[in-house]
Order: structure tokens, then C-alpha cells, then sequence
């Protein structure tokens, strides 16, 4: 994913935190904010990854006029493009673990920008779904003043084999 502009939003950070079920009060009440370390409203810590609503083309986000493979409201036929995640073969792939390094607080008025970059890969064998090929991804959100504020690092998983039953 690749934000060129990602402005950070007080009503954003409240919905988010809501959306995760974190009623954390300085994610929403400046007052009570003020009396904290940050001494302001900040972003809950997987925030970051509500950048993709402002990425075009992020796949997870379906386009108008356009079949979309995640709907989850009825089973379809469409499936999701292939990508360079790697491991090939007729298996399957997933999401595996999310970690997110704060190099500072991200509050109301920031406006960050995100850039993707390749991670590690490495390789293990499987027991029924063949080799297991996980792939890194390492996104860099600077802010308005281009300082790194948030490294993102994210890994999949790709099976060479569907796992049998």
C-alpha cells in the first residue's frame, strides 16, 4: 500500500478506536488528553492501517462497477489477482502477523504518507501443505515533515499446496 496523503483526523481516531472496541479516552477527550504523557489525542496503535482508505488501488477495497472477491455476502466465482507474494503452486495463501513500531505519537493534524518496501523472505517446509514460502512487507508513514513516524511490518504466507483434508 502506498498513501500519498493520509491526513490524520480526530473524528478518525475516535471511530477507529470504537471500531476495535477501545474505549481509551485519549483517543477521543482532549481534556482528559492534556493530563497524559502524550498531552494530546493520539492514534491507537494499528491506526496506521486505516491508511488504506485513502489508497486507490488497495485491493481489499472494492470498486464501483467492478466485481470485487471479498464481499463475503454470497459465495462467487471471482477471485482475487494474483500477486507477487511468491510460493506459487496450487495453494493458498494468508495473512500470518502485523507488527507496528512507533518512532512517536501520531495525533489530530498530522498528515502522513506511506511507502512500501520489500521485506525479508524465508522458507519452511510444510507437513501437508508442501513449502511454506512467508514474504515481509515494510511500510515507512512519515509525516508532514518527512520524519518517520510509524514502521509497519507485515508477513504472508503462501502454501505450494492446497492442505489436504
Amino acid at each position: 500500500m502506498a498513501v500519498d496523503k493520509f491526513p490524520v483526523e480526530g473524528s478518525h481516531i475516535m471511530m477507529f478506536a470504537r471500531s476495535i472496541a477501545d474505549d481509551n479516552q485519549i483517543y477521543y477527550d482532549a481534556d482528559y488528553a492534556k493530563t497524559t504523557e502524550p498531552a494530546g489525542v493520539i492514534a491507537p496503535p494499528t491506526f496506521a492501517q486505516s491508511s488504506a482508505q485513502f489508497d486507490p488501488n488497495y485491493f481489499l477495497r472494492p470498486k464501483i462497477g467492478e466485481d470485487w472477491f471479498g464481499s463475503g455476502k454470497e459465495a462467487t466465482s471471482i477471485k482475487k489477482k494474483e500477486s507477487s507474494g511468491g510460493g506459487g503452486g496450487g495453494g493458498g495463501g494468508l495473512h500470518a502477523e502485523q507488527h507496528f513500531e512507533y518512532h512517536r505519537h501520531v495525533g489530530p493534524g498530522d498528515v502522513l504518507t506511506a511507502e512500501v518496501k520489500p521485506g525479508k523472505t524465508w522458507e519452511k517446509e510444510g507437513k501437508r501443505s508442501g513449502k511454506l514460502v512467508f514474504t515481509e512487507t515494510v511500510t515507512e508513514y512519515r509525516d508532514q515533515n518527512g520524519e518517520l513516524a510509524i514502521t509497519a511490518r507485515g508477513v504472508g504466507v503462501r502454501t505450494e499446496r492446497p492442505v489436504d483434508q
